[in-house]
């Protein structure tokens, strides 16, 4: 029995690292008892409103739950497996989604709750709030990235509310030729603040988010209807058939009528996999 303190202390801090030692050995055992099949990310799947996905280090995908695969535009996590970003989402929002997974990887440090728009196709105005860590492997070397996008209705703090209300805006008005300045307003910021913060919260600047959100509502209606490429054009705000074009290549990688051809086979194969089932 100790009777100096610096025993007693010793004692102590020896039996709460021999506890500790304890309960980490459980934890390990009890994990590797588990199957391998990666029982514990199935329960992302009953979360309807959180996406959630692991990365390899080329930015692979190799899991991914139900949401993701709708944001994805794939029936199933096997259809998913191997691809990337660039697989499923306009070029200009694969590259930002990879360079915040280059960003993590290489710092080794978390972006946590950061808020941005979701990764639909449809042009839809939901905000999601993005974290992602750094995977590694028992070496502690960075092998890839997890993380997840929730969700969220609304966002209860001063100018980032306001900045809700203007994606909203926008969302609802992309035919309009909506101004910085009349977004600014609506925000209650001055241009240049409005530009800083908006690029900052979103990766884009109002102008780009905007070209975004037209050429989004745009590849709807191409996946969608018949109508011609002009008529679609000037439907989502463009001014001419040539500038949609040129613009719907620069965010898509290739033309409009080279995306309806792609889209138009994919769904008929989609149709023709559920109708097998």
């Amino acid at each position: 029995m100790p009777r100096h303190p610096k025993q007693f202390l010793y004692a102590a801090i020896k039996l709460v690292y021999k506890s500790g030692m304890k309960k980490t050995a459980s934890r390990n055992r009890f994990f590797e008892r588990l199957d391998p099949s990666q029982q514990p990310l199935a329960l992302f799947d009953l979360l309807p409103d959180v996406s959630f996905f692991v990365k390899d280090r080329r930015g692979r995908f190799m899991a991914l739950n139900r949401r993701g695969c709708e944001y994805c535009g794939v029936v199933s996590e096997k259809a998913a497996i191997g691809k990337t970003d660039h697989d499923f989402f306009p070029k200009t929002r694969a590259d930002t989604y990879r360079e915040d997974d280059e960003q993590v990887m290489s710092s080794g440090e978390a972006i946590v709750n950061r808020i941005e728009s979701a990764p639909e196709d449809a042009g839809s105005p939901r905000l999601v709030a993005t974290s992602k860590i750094p995977l590694r492997d028992r070496r502690g070397r960075v092998i890839g990235v997890a993380g997840f996008s929730r969700q969220i209705e609304r966002i209860q703090s001063g100018t980032a509310d306001a900045m809700a209300e203007v994606i909203q805006y926008i969302h609802n008005h992309f035919t309009e030729a909506l101004s910085s300045g009349e977004l600014a307003t609506m925000a209650g910021l001055s241009v240049s603040h409005f530009e800083r913060r908006f690029r900052l919260a979103f990766g884009a600047s109002p102008r780009q988010y905007l070209i975004r959100v037209r050429i989004e509502n745009a590849a709807t209606k191409l996946r969608s209807s018949d109508q011609s490429i002009t008529a679609i054009a000037l439907s989502c705000g463009f001014y001419d058939h040539a500038h949609f074009s040129r613009s719907f290549k620069n965010l898509m990688n290739m033309s409009p009528s080279a995306y309806r051809t792609k889209t138009q086979h994919v769904h008929e194969t989609k149709r023709t996999e559920r109708r097998r089932r």
